[in-house]
């Protein structure tokens, strides 16, 4: 008989699978040729390796230490 630490820990098990199979199936969208915050081109081998990117690195930098510190209520 399965006791309640089992239980929870298939019932997390399911939701880590269910997360992986998601991501796994999110197809990125295309890279952007200019920079969404600041217009400046994004460098090709950026583009290249990161499928997607919507950022140059500069702003990418700053987007990230925003929601850094960035606390939702």
């Amino acid at each position: 008989m399965a006791d309640w630490i089992d239980q929870s820990q298939e019932y997390q098990l399911k939701i880590l699978e269910a997360q992986i199979t998601q991501a796994t199936r999110a197809q990125p969208s295309p890279s952007a040729f200019f920079c969404v915050d600041c217009d400046t081109a994004i460098a090709e081998p950026r583009r290249k390796i990161l499928p997607g990117v919507q950022r140059c690195i500069e702003c990418q930098e700053i987007e990230e230490i925003k929601r850094k510190n960035y606390r939702p209520v």
